[in-house]
């Protein structure tokens, strides 16, 4: 499928945003902060917590506000390039200051800036491309922002941390010069969405209380959402299976440090996943088109209860004696491949799906509303996570708990099937 310029733009703003996801909110600058923070006697995971909490809340419960204003025409552009300036100006900030005061307010800040620019990106699929091609630009995006954001910068600076002493550049300077390179990246790859992607669809700026139409909007917009049983499904089904795929992200780590996997050895794992989530969000973006969004999703779950299982497994064989370390070690790497097969796929089309239930012109509001769903689904798994491991002392029950999340997800969308007939060939405006 030949792509236009507008639908390659929009792809290379998964690209341009990747590598924040990678270098600021997992692998490089929450180690940093926790160090800078522990040279002063301070508790760095817990303030990293704190911002973590007040940056994504800040954002899940404003969505909605935003999304209404983004629908005014000519307003989305305009915020999407307010909040990429915030994450662009707060990530440098942190690049110069060595105050872990400073540090929190630039990383919640550049954090919100951050969302707030995907949340603005995700809504501008239904201006940028059409409902039957939404599955496969939706996935190309995903694949180049795991292939090229995730993991090109990223073994950049890991390389700098790892051998920049030997070229007289310390961990500090090594760390600096890596948030350099992921603002520049970020600010040179979003330049084709600045220049190409523009808003079809929007409503009429009204005359005036613009503040208090939004907020009426907002209301319509929720009822329509509830009302709907094909959206109301699936966005529920969503939360519920987002929450287990973003818990088997954020605790996967842990959990192998946990029952003593190697640091290193790990992160390989990491990159692991990247780079076989390349392919295989391309593979997923065809295969919806030929056997349909929600086929594949389901499928998407079956696996990750395979992959939840096989941790179980690999917890209780090293509990229990069964399992060396190093077989454990090599059911993480199955572990991490499984996760790469079906992680890009799933969340490239949740988003693509997603996109076809909703009406053009009201594109910002309801990806406000998915946005929620996706922010508060980030608490529920962790959660479940912490209480189980808390109870029973043991994280192999606790990663096996996470099954119950996607469970639930797989009812809702396998039961609730046949209300998602015919969406995938169907325009948006016929669902209406």
């Amino acid at each position: 499928m030949k792509m236009t310029k507008s639908e390659k733009s929009w792809i290379m703003y998964d690209v341009a945003n990747s590598v924040y996801a990678t270098v600021m909110l997992a692998a490089i600058f929450p180690t940093y902060f926790a160090t800078v923070c522990g040279g002063v006697n301070v508790e760095g995971d817990f303030w990293w917590g704190i911002g973590t909490s007040i940056a994504t809340f800040t954002l899940a419960v404003l969505a909605p506000v935003i999304g209404a204003f983004a629908d005014v025409k000519g307003c989305k552009k305009k915020l999407f390039s307010g909040f990429l300036v915030i994450g662009l100006v707060f990530t440098l900030m942190n690049a110069i200051t060595d105050n872990w005061k400073m540090m929190l307010v630039g990383y919640v800040l550049s954090h919100i800036g951050f969302q707030g620019s995907c949340l603005l990106n995700d809504s501008f699929l239904t201006d940028i491309t059409k409902p039957e091609r939404m599955d496969t630009v939706s996935s190309w995006a995903y694949a180049l922002g795991y292939i090229g954001g995730s993991t090109i910068p990223f073994l950049v600076c890991i390389a700098l941390i790892m051998f920049g002493e030997n070229f007289g550049v310390d961990g500090v300077l090594a760390v600096k010069i890596s948030l350099l390179i992921t603002v520049v990246w970020w600010g040179l790859f979003s330049i084709p969405f600045l220049k190409n992607v523009k808003q079809i669809y929007g409503i009429e700026k009204p005359e005036k209380e613009i503040v208090k139409d939004a907020f009426i909007r907002i209301g319509i917009t929720a009822r329509k959402i509830v009302t709907n049983k094909a959206m109301f499904l699936f966005i529920i089904a969503y939360f519920f299976y987002i929450d287990g795929v973003n818990t088997v992200i954020s605790m996967s780590t842990a959990y192998g440090a946990t029952i003593g996997l190697d640091t290193t050895k790990m992160i390989l794992a990491l990159l692991i996943t990247q780079i076989v989530a390349f392919p295989c969000a391309i593979l997923f973006g065809k295969l919806a088109q030929k056997h349909g969004s929600i086929k594949l999703l389901i499928t998407s779950i079956v696996i990750y209860f395979l992959i939840c299982i096989t941790g179980f497994i690999m917890g209780l064989g090293l509990e229990n004696e069964f399992l060396t370390l190093s077989q454990a070690s090599v059911l993480f790497f199955v572990l991490a491949t499984l996760v790469g097969t079906v992680q890009g796929g799933i969340q490239a089309i949740s988003r693509s799906f997603f996109g076809k239930l909703v009406p053009p012109e009201g594109s910002g509001e309801y990806f406000g509303f998915f946005d929620i769903f996706g922010k508060f689904a980030a608490v529920l798994g962790p959660a479940l996570y912490s209480l189980v491991r808390g109870l029973t002392g043991r994280g192999s029950y606790a990663i096996l708990s996470i099954v119950i999340l996607f469970a639930i997800g797989f009812a809702f969308l396998f039961f609730g099937r046949r209300h998602f007939e015919g969406i995938d060939t169907c325009s948006s405006s016929e669902k209406q």
